[in-house]
């Protein structure tokens, strides 16, 4: 059972700020002419899509361009127009804005490249480009960009090629990239699966991705929202857009790039990003109920599964075929993806034991065998029995939909067909391996009633196991996020022994420590401690101790002197440049779990809480979990339980 996938007249949003831009009437292709192949795609896209509104070509003379009538400027149009879209150079784009703005456009979409994303006067030309726009009340979406296909209401504002047949919408792509929307637009279709809107938000100079994403939650036609990113130029809008998507249970799923120094630079080559943290957007998008993904194909099969099933009502696939190597394949991939893969109860089984073939067995994944191919009404009978327990959440048939002339519909699919409105759980088809999928497998799925078909097994173990992750966090209460806090009060923290005395102060456990700043004071402190002792180097240049013989251990009452004036001689000769404040001394702790715990501020996502094991560990194994503040108990918990060391913490061989 999967919702119904809304028709294209389910367009209109609320009343959206940016309404008019996003679903013009009226457009006026500014720059239009008969030898620029940009004039040529864009009108393309008006008779590809059906536009039903009006459109205008404007150029110096007036001319008629593919059809289009044409004048000399925007004011000449002489009626409303609710869109200019620039396609003229950079050195045209300021006055294609003034007369645009002189006839009442509100609205511009602009393509010229030259701006923020090749540095230096760039910067300088979309800021004067941008205050000029404010200036005439005009909202810019670009430049740099090939704009937007609004497919559900027929209103292409891009160069981004449509594809045919235009399909029912399911998806919407918003992409920084122009060239990676077309193509992710493509791999969409050859999935068969159809987009409601299509974006490439360029150098998002005023509008941008947050604002698209915003529009989008309310966007009856889509039911799921994928988004190809270098940046978040907005993080606060971003997140509002999230929360309500989530509250409205529209999926949202992210490829955000720039996870190693070479990508992070070749994105600010490309639109002028700065992308960020990569570890902290992964740990924003967990508390948003963002789904990110790590492929183009994974982010187009994880939006399409869940634009057709809706979020799932329990974690657990049920997988059948007629192929043990398909089930062999789902029981190897399922843990890895995260993907729950429950036994059948005893109820389940006593059914099936009465409907399966006698050499069949009765695990999940459940391999049918060959017997459906001589019984294809076994899948009619079998689908509803293994939908039908609470631990179900999604359904997953294997077998091919044929997608090539002479291969013939079998038998099974009608069988399927026919048990689909008895199965009360989502449900899809899928491949074992990848192919596309096209008017030959569009038909199939019609005539027989099919779910939507995932390609692929490890495609779909991946997407099941996010779908599944993003439906149980649906019930789960999540803090907001603080990334606009009030300025506080910060007291000197200058060295390492006043952050632990400012944590004490606040009620949080710490070792006891005293500083001494000579060898009679480390002499007269070590007097009234319990020993053993630990000295160690209070400076705030250096980050390892141990490496500059800056720490002593295991030490009496009388050698904390001698201690003391070794550890300054070491790293006095070690590192000559570094300030010595003193040696802080403390007793000697023995047993339990080093462990790291530190919050930083992000510059885009506020404050941030770290912790791990602590250490040499923190460095050689990097095991470490990071969280947007604040914090509840329970989303610590699961901080440390999936650390990779969070065995040590249970007492591991009695420790």
């Amino acid at each position: 059972m999967s919702p119904a996938i809304p028709d294209a007249a389910a367009a209109v949003t609320a009343d959206h700020p940016l309404r008019t831009m996003f679903e013009p009437r009226s457009i006026a292709l500014v720059g239009a002419s008969e030898k620029s192949v940009w004039s040529y795609l864009v009108i393309r896209n008006y008779r590809d899509l059906g536009f039903e509104g009006r459109l205008f070509a404007v150029n110096r003379s007036g001319a008629t361009v593919h059809g289009v009538p044409g004048f000399a400027s925007c004011r000449d149009i002489g009626e409303p127009v609710d869109v200019a879209f620039l396609i003229v150079p950079q050195s045209a784009v300021m006055e294609a804005l003034e007369d645009a703005a002189a006839a009442g456009i509100r609205n511009a979409v602009i393509l010229a490249s030259g701006y923020a994303e090749v540095g230096g006067d760039g910067v300088a030309a979309q800021k004067a480009l941008l205050d000029r726009a404010r200036a005439l009340g005009i909202r810019v979406w670009g430049p740099n960009t090939l704009g937007f296909n609004n497919m559900s209401a027929k209103a292409p504002v891009s160069a981004i090629p449509i594809v045919r047949p235009v399909l029912p919408p399911m998806i919407a792509i918003v992409s920084q990239s122009g060239a990676t929307a077309a193509e992710l637009n493509e791999l969409a279709h050859a999935q068969n699966i159809g987009t409601s809107f299509v974006a490439a938000t360029g150098n998002q100079g005023d509008v941008t991705l947050s604002d698209v994403v915003d529009y989008l939650v309310d966007h009856e036609a889509t039911r799921a929202i994928a988004i190809f990113a270098e940046n978040i130029p907005d993080p606060a809008a971003f997140a509002a857009a999230a929360t309500r998507a989530r509250a409205k249970a529209k999926p949202i799923v992210v490829l955000k790039i720039g996870r190693s120094a070479l990508a992070s630079a070749v994105a600010a080559a490309h639109t002028g990003s700065l992308v960020g943290d990569d570890s902290v957007f992964s740990a924003v998008c967990e508390r948003l109920g963002v789904i990110r993904v790590f492929s183009t194909e994974d982010l187009i099969t994880t939006a399409g599964l869940l634009a057709a099933t809706g979020p799932l009502p329990a974690p657990g696939l049920r997988f059948l075929s007629i192929s043990g190597g398909a089930c062999t394949l789902v029981a190897d991939g399922a843990e890895e993806a995260g993907v729950e893969l429950p036994p059948f109860d005893a109820a389940t089984l006593e059914r099936l034991e009465a409907v399966l073939p006698e050499f069949a067995s009765s695990h999940n994944p459940l391999d049918i065998t060959g017997a459906a191919i001589r019984d294809p009404d076994l899948f009619e009978r079998l689908l509803p029995v293994i939908a039908d327990s609470e631990d179900t959440g999604l359904v997953g048939i294997c077998m091919t939909v044929p997608n090539m002339e002479g291969q013939g519909i079998p038998a099974a699919l009608e069988a399927i067909g026919r048990a689909m409105p008895k199965v009360k759980r989502p449900a899809v088809m899928v491949s074992t391996c990848v192919k596309a999928l096209n008017d030959i497998s569009r038909k199939a799925i019609a005539d027989n009633g099919l779910p939507h078909v995932v390609v692929g097994i490890d495609p779909m173990l991946r997407a099941v196991g996010k779908a599944a992750w993003w439906s149980r966090g649906l019930k789960e209460s999540m803090p907001p996020l603080t990334l606009r806090q009030q300025p506080v009060t910060v007291p000197d923290l200058s060295h390492e022994r006043a952050v632990l005395d400012h944590l004490a102060s606040a009620g949080v456990p710490v070792i006891p420590g005293h500083i001494a700043r000579s060898r009679a004071e480390a002499e007269a402190i070590a007097a009234d401690m319990d020993a053993p002792l630990v000295m160690k180097v209070l400076s705030p240049d250096i980050a390892h101790k141990t490496e500059v013989g800056g720490v002593k251990l295991h030490l009496s009452r009388d050698e904390a002197g001698d201690a003391y004036d070794a550890i300054v001689r070491s790293v006095a000769a070690a590192r000559p440049d570094a300030r010595i404040e003193g040696v802080i001394m403390s007793p000697m702790r023995r047993g339990g779990v080093e462990m790291l715990v530190g919050v930083t501020r992000d510059p885009n996502w506020g404050p941030t809480i770290t912790v791990g094991f602590g250490g040499v560990l923190v460095e050689v194994l990097a095991d470490v979990a990071i969280a947007p503040l604040p914090v509840d108990r329970a989303i610590v918990r699961g901080l440390l339980e999936r650390l990779r060391g969070a065995r040590l913490l249970k007492g591991f061989r009695g420790a």
